[in-house]
């Protein structure tokens, strides 16, 4: 994904933060933040020191990041979203991944519902 896609400065990850407005799953957690009039979404993924090493934490991230880009059309423009790993998506196939954040972004209202996604 380009950087205009990207949150990356901390206080961008704190004021979604701070808006409260999280869905999760056993796998992950999703903060949204409304910005109307924005001309795309933006996304952040985080993922902590409970999931490996390094090596690890950049697999999952890979996997969160292809699993976007694969359900990129379906995605609102006018949110910024935290995409948060939890300990449990260590060692997930990426048809596990894919079908986990798919749930989570439902759950949340981020994706349009009316189109169907391959998993």
């Amino acid at each position: 994904m380009r950087k205009s896609y990207r949150i990356k400065k901390e206080s961008e990850f704190q004021r979604v933060f701070e808006t409260h407005n999280s869905v999760a799953n056993h796998k992950f957690v999703v903060y949204q933040m409304e910005k109307p009039g924005q001309k795309h979404f933006r996304v952040g993924i985080s993922v902590g020191k409970k999931i490996g090493n390094a090596v690890h934490r950049n697999w999952v991230k890979r996997r969160i990041r292809q699993t976007l880009l694969e359900v990129k059309p379906q995605l609102r423009s006018d949110v910024d979203f935290l995409v948060i790993a939890r300990s449990a998506a260590d060692g997930l196939s990426m048809a596990e991944t894919k079908k986990n954040l798919v749930h989570v972004l439902k759950r949340a209202h981020l994706l349009d519902e009316k189109v169907r996604i391959r998993i």
